[in-house]
C-alpha cells in the first residue's frame, strides 16, 4: 500500500513539473478546418518578393524582423501558390540599386525591385509590437513560472505593376510557455526564446491565405524575358504551374500615370502587343516557356508583361 502511494505521488509530481506549452492566434479555426485534408494547388503560382521586416518594437532588436520575414517565406512556401524570390537575392539587388533592405519601402522603390526582379508582388512588414510577461507563484514546496509572449505583426502587399498596396494586414499572436517545480524537482523556470518564433508564426499563419485571396483578384502575369519572331519567351514555366495551351496577353508599359491630387503612380498607360499561346517550356530552370502569337498589334521586348486570360 505504501508503495503505490509512492509511484502515485512520484507520478503526480512528474506531470506537475512536466513544462508545458501553448500557441493562440487572433483567427478562430473550427474542429472541421483542422481536420480538413490539404488539397494540392494546382493553379498558377505568383511570382513574389518579401523584404525583411522592420523591428519597430523594443525588444529583439536585430532578430525579430529577420524571423517574422523568414517565417513568412517559410508559410508562403509550404502553401506551394507562391514562388518566393530569396531575400539573398532581393537584398542584393537593393543594395545595389542602394535602397533599404529592411521596413517601409516606398510603392516607386517596389515598382522598380520588382521590374528587375520580374516580380508581381512584394510584401513588406514590421513588428509593431512585441511583449513578453513573467507569471507565478511561489509556494514552500511547490513553485510555477509562465512566460506569456503577446505579438503584433504588420503587414502590406504591394503591387509592383502599378505600384499600389493592395493589401493592408495585421494579425496578433501568442504563445506560453509554463514551467514547475516540486520540492526542488522539475524545471527551472527560465526564459524559453522558443516563443519568439512560435508567437510570431501564430501572428503570421493567417497571411498566406490573405495574400493568396488578393491577389487571385488580379490577372496572373508574367515578363517576357526575349523575343523572336512571333514567339516570346517567359520567366514562367513548369514550376509555375503553368501548362501548354494558356492564353496571354501581352502588353507594352509606357508613361507613369500619376493621382492629380495625391500625384502617387496609380498605374501605367499600356500598349496592346498581342494574344499569345504556350506551346512548349524552355530550359532546365523550370522558369522558362515559349508562347506563339496568335494575333501581334506590336513588336514585344524584354520587360513587357503578359497576364493570363479568363
Amino acid at each position: 500500500m505504501k508503495k503505490n502511494i509512492l509511484v502515485i505521488a512520484a507520478a503526480a509530481i512528474f506531470f506537475a513539473c512536466a513544462p508545458s506549452k501553448s500557441v493562440k492566434t487572433d483567427q478562430a479555426v473550427t474542429v472541421k478546418e483542422t481536420q480538413k485534408v490539404k488539397a494540392k494547388y494546382i493553379g498558377p503560382k505568383r511570382r513574389i518578393g518579401v523584404v525583411e521586416f522592420e523591428n519597430k518594437s523594443a525588444y529583439g532588436q536585430g532578430r525579430l524582423g529577420q524571423a517574422a520575414s523568414d517565417i513568412l517565406i517559410t508559410e508562403l512556401v509550404k502553401s506551394e501558390k507562391f514562388i518566393v524570390v530569396e531575400r539573398a537575392k532581393l537584398d542584393k539587388i537593393m543594395q545595389e540599386q542602394k535602397m533599404q533592405t529592411e521596413g517601409a519601402i516606398d510603392p516607386q522603390t517596389a515598382v522598380k525591385i520588382g521590374q528587375i526582379m520580374g516580380l508581381e508582388a512584394i510584401v513588406v512588414g514590421s513588428v509593431s509590437q512585441f511583449g513578453v510577461k513573467k507569471e507565478g507563484s511561489d509556494y514552500l514546496l511547490a513553485q510555477s513560472k509562465q512566460y506569456v509572449a503577446d505579438v503584433t505583426v504588420d503587414l502590406r502587399v504591394i503591387d509592383v505593376q502599378s505600384g499600389q498596396v493592395i493589401l493592408a494586414d495585421s494579425g496578433k499572436g501568442q504563445a506560453k510557455s509554463k514551467k514547475a517545480s516540486f520540492l526542488g524537482m522539475g524545471t527551472k523556470g527560465s526564459y524559453d526564446e522558443t516563443l519568439e518564433g512560435e508567437a510570431l508564426r501564430a501572428a503570421i499563419v493567417k497571411f498566406v491565405d490573405n495574400i493568396s485571396n488578393q491577389l487571385n483578384k488580379r490577372p496572373w502575369s508574367a515578363m517576357i524575358a526575349d523575343f523572336s519572331g512571333d514567339e516570346i519567351y517567359l520567366n514562367a514555366g513548369s514550376t509555375s504551374n503553368l501548362k501548354e495551351g494558356i492564353s496571354l496577353s501581352c502588353y507594352k508599359q509606357g508613361k507613369e500615370i500619376r493621382d492629380p491630387r495625391s500625384n502617387q503612380v496609380i498605374g501605367y498607360r499600356e500598349e496592346y502587343l498581342g494574344d499569345f499561346e504556350i506551346i512548349r517550356f524552355c530550359g532546365d530552370s523550370g522558369d522558362c516557356s515559349i508562347a506563339k502569337a496568335i494575333e501581334l498589334k506590336g513588336t514585344p521586348k524584354a520587360g513587357d508583361i503578359c497576364r493570363m486570360k479568363d
